[in-house]
């Protein structure tokens, strides 16, 4: 169980899911650990950090899971609710094409709560907050806490067309945003990523990171200044769910640990790399933190040869 005199530096706020994971040649995976949210604070965990996760309880959770988040995560942000716990197929296609089924009657209660109203007292000092959110609960979250910094990954449903005029409109809220390419798409249309980058920058973001899969991702701030990261090759990639989220976690902890832009994107580079050697939430290797090293080691070789 939690330690309830623990104040995580750190914590995230969103979804769990439990996923059941169909892939396109017949195999399955059943009652495999997921949700947006349990990814990034598993991109925190790879930087040694053991961060607070802020997400919606059924009755049923599966022991083994409940065993797990409680190993890796501070679990005092966990809001119980008395209905089964939110589980979902996994539809993937050949070509890559992925398909989400809700399995439960209500999805709302594993959405939108918990709210603010509902974060433990423990986690009033946090340093660094993840919000997988829609814009309306930004301000908020910005009037309580005005100095600390606030990372908003926009929550995948949220990023529609209807959305636009708000999405851009909040983007002054936040510390830094960080959709990927195709959500981007979906508020500006298809323009190139230096475009949307630009775009967002000027409807008032102060951090703009344009994830783009295997492509890399984008970053740049009010400066004007563009910072390219490079994906992490790995020897296999099992699975690519969950991969951006992990990234985002993972970035907050390298920006807050080391002061730099282009350093936190290859923290969130090196954690999704774990991530996409794995099925469900990254569960790092005995020997991690050589792997994590060796790969922040090519990244920056990578970068002062260019």
């Amino acid at each position: 169980m939690s330690n309830a005199n623990f104040r995580p530096e750190y914590f995230s706020v969103g979804g769990i899911f439990i996923d059941d994971i169909v892939y396109p040649d017949g195999r399955t995976k059943m009652e495999i650990l997921g949700g947006g949210t349990i990814h990034a604070a598993a991109g925190m965990s790879i930087w040694d950090v053991r961060p607070g996760v802020m997400v919606t309880v059924g009755n049923n959770l599966p022991e083994k899971i409940q065993i797990r988040l409680e190993r890796d995560f501070d679990t005092q942000g966990f809001y119980s609710v008395d209905m089964p716990q939110a589980r979902a197929w996994q539809l993937f296609e050949w070509d890559g094409k992925r398909t989400e089924i809700y399995r439960v009657k209500d999805i709302n209660p594993y959405i939108y709560k918990p709210t603010l109203a509902d974060m433990p007292e423990s986690y009033r000092d946090a340093k660094g907050i993840h919000l997988l959110q829609g814009a309306h609960v930004l301000k908020e979250w910005r009037d309580h806490f005005p100095d600390r910094v606030i990372f908003w990954e926009p929550l995948q449903q949220y990023m529609i067309p209807e959305n636009a005029a708000e999405f851009r409109a909040s983007l002054s809220i936040p510390d830094m945003v960080s959709p990927n390419l195709l959500e981007t798409t979906l508020i500006y249309g298809e323009k190139e990523p230096e475009e949307l980058i630009k775009a967002m920058l000027d409807d008032g973001a102060k951090v703009v990171i344009l994830r783009m899969g295997e492509q890399g991702s984008l970053i740049a701030d009010q400066s004007g200044k563009l910072l390219e990261i490079p994906a992490v090759s790995v020897p296999e990639v099992i699975d690519v769910t969950g991969a951006g989220n992990t990234y985002c976690g993972a970035f907050l902890v390298g920006y807050l640990e080391t002061g730099e832009l282009r350093q936190a994107g290859y923290y969130g580079a090196v954690a999704a790399s774990f991530t996409l050697e794995q099925v469900g939430v990254v569960d790092p290797p005995m020997d991690k933190v050589r792997i994590r090293q060796d790969r922040l080691n090519w990244l920056m070789q990578k970068y002062s040869s260019t």
